[in-house]
């Protein structure tokens, strides 16, 4: 049988208006035992789509499947040895999560009902024209992008990041920051996985957006996952999917995140923080690019590039046995480190600058003048929360409608720490933040920009 069709798609052409940019980009699967049939789908969709693949029975169209992934399968219900409607549930059964079409000659209410039991998507009756089928294609490929694009933006909803205020850029002039921009310049556009460093929030998620933005990737899915805050028994269902029936609980199907992030960049934030189990699933997810939703009988072919992160020192990780050294080594093929505030010089100020000005217009309050004490104490404070402190410091000022009283005026933060160590000036800020909010550990790691896993290992180590 023929294969990939995308040699048919003139190199020139530009996205089809007429059924949406999305079949472009798209790798559909036609499965239909008579050869008129297929020809006529290769002729309407081959110049249109970017893959497309065809099979003549249910058992080539399976070993198909596993071989690559489809974003459409359309497939004939009356073909012999096996129908469309029984294969389909079959392989939902064992891990397919792409959109079927089903072609039928017969109209009735009952086909209908069980195509859609068995997961087709949509329905085209036999005989109908190009447009009927590209319509039904187009619809299929805008349902995918939306359910996909709504999951990644309630996920990212539930944590707090500071690329809703930098986006893609990393701000500053300092040499310091430079270097990351020229690091991540010279990487965006190799397929290499990249290992970004640093304490938390120097700015991670934004580099890793920077060189999302800057890749052949860019008009894809990018994709954040912070490790640390999806529980152990849950991290495996969110990254790899699971099957309907999986797990007590498992009502339905569902893609996992490696799947939302096809063909884009998926980010794993805190990467040190993976169970050891999950670990090694990664790993072979990295040498074979396939993964298998739990439950599932079948390994699908993914294709994203990698980006991680971690504040941990991996290194001293893996000689605790807390990290897999193989992982370790997979992973740390290209390593940009962003350097904390204190390092940026002069950056503090533009930043404070940027974030006084985005925030005001976001909250709707009038900016706080930064005056020269404050502009003092913001060069002189050592910055444990990095530039996420920085930001809640400016959000905090808005709302009061001036700069806090310890802030500029040469007290606790500006310059009440002359002869203390960092680590000394880092904790008496911690323990103030913790007495301020009651000793609430979770309102406290919100208003420092730092992860509560922070706040538990610093106040284990102080006895506080």
């Amino acid at each position: 049988m023929a294969t990939g069709q995308a040699a048919r798609r003139p190199r020139d052409m530009a996205a089809d208006p007429e059924f949406g940019p999305w079949l472009a980009q798209a790798s559909i699967l036609v499965v239909d035992d008579e050869p008129g049939m297929r020809n006529f789908l290769v002729r309407t969709l081959g110049p249109r789509c970017k893959r497309l693949d065809e099979a003549a029975d249910t058992e080539e169209a399976a070993t198909k499947l596993d071989k690559h992934h489809y974003d459409v399968v359309i497939l004939d219900n009356i073909m012999p040895g096996k129908n469309g409607v029984d294969w389909l549930a079959e392989q939902r059964a064992i891990g397919f999560f792409s959109n079927a079409i089903l072609m039928t000659a017969y109209a009735d209410l009952e086909t209908a009902i069980q195509a859609l039991r068995a997961g087709a998507v949509d329905f085209v009756l036999k005989p109908f024209r190009s447009n009927q089928l590209l319509n039904a294609v187009a619809r299929c490929l805008d349902q995918m992008r939306l359910q996909r694009e709504n999951y990644v933006l309630r996920y990212e909803l539930k944590s707090t990041s500071d690329h809703v205020l930098l986006r893609d850029k990393l701000i500053g002039h300092s040499t310091a920051i430079s270097d990351v921009r020229e690091a991540i310049a010279r990487v965006a556009s190799l397929p290499t996985s990249v290992l970004l460093t640093g304490r938390s929030g120097t700015g991670k998620e934004v580099a890793a957006r920077s060189l999302h933005s800057l890749s052949d990737r860019a008009d894809k899915p990018f994709v954040p996952v912070n490790c640390a805050a999806i529980p152990p028994d849950m991290i495996e269902t969110e990254l790899f999917g699971h099957l309907k029936g999986a797990f007590t609980g498992a009502g339905s199907a569902r893609e996992g995140l490696f799947m939302h992030a096809q063909n884009g960049t998926l980010f794993l934030d805190e990467i040190g923080e993976l169970p050891l189990a999950t670990q090694s699933k990664l790993l072979r997810v990295l040498e074979d690019r396939r993964v298998r939703p739990v439950g599932s009988e079948r390994e699908i072919p993914v294709d994203l590039r990698f980006v991680f992160a971690t504040n941990a020192e991996l290194e001293k990780q893996v000689e605790a046995g807390r990290f897999r050294a193989d992982l370790f080594f997979r992973i740390n093929v290209m390593q940009i480190h962003l350097p904390p505030l204190t390092e940026r010089g002069d950056d503090v100020q533009e930043l404070a600058d940027l974030f006084m000005r985005k925030l005001s217009q976001q909250l709707g309050m009038p900016e706080v003048p930064i005056g020269a004490g404050v502009r003092a104490a913001l060069a002189a404070y050592d910055w444990p929360g990095n530039v996420r402190e920085l930001r809640n410091l400016v959000e905090r000022s808005l709302i009061l409608g001036r700069f806090p009283d310890d802030f500029g005026g040469g007290d606790a933060l500006a310059g009440g720490a002359a002869g203390q160590s960092l680590a000394d000036v880092e904790r008496r800020h911690i323990l103030a933040v913790l007495a301020k909010f009651g000793g609430d550990r979770d309102a406290a790691a919100r208003q420092l920009g730092v992860s509560r896993k922070t706040i538990d290992r610093k106040c284990t180590a102080w006895n506080a």
